[in-house]
């Protein structure tokens, strides 16, 4: 065996399957563990996907709401423990790997087209 070969079995370990397919685009309601002190409490996080990176356990994706009325980014690993659940809510109909002409947009025209 190489050590591409090794490598590939241990990160197998960790890799989640509960996760839903997402693409750039998407709508995603996610719940967060967020630990404070020494609860941990679930946060929720809705907004869209504007990026996409990586596979495998490097791979991560950036999450974009606006919340009273300011722009709020988020980049989670796809595979990160911190992720309790991700769910699709709208699939998003656009042509582009990344959506970052988003950031420059308000109101109406901020928003991605569904998929029907």
């Amino acid at each position: 065996m190489n050590t591409g070969e090794i490598i590939g079995q241990i990160e197998k370990k960790y890799l989640r399957t509960d996760l839903p397919k997402i693409q750039v685009g998407d709508t995603v309601k996610m719940r967060i563990k967020v630990t404070e002190a020494d609860k941990v409490r679930i946060h929720p996080f809705e907004g869209f996907i504007i990026r996409k990176t990586g596979r495998g356990l490097t791979g991560t994706f950036t999450v974009r709401k606006i919340s009273f009325g300011e722009g709020v980014e988020r980049t989670f690993p796809i595979h990160s423990p911190v992720i309790e659940s991700i769910e699709v809510i709208a699939k998003g109909d656009v042509h582009r790997a990344k959506l970052y002409y988003l950031r420059e947009r308000i109101g109406k025209r901020a928003r991605v087209k569904k998929k029907v």
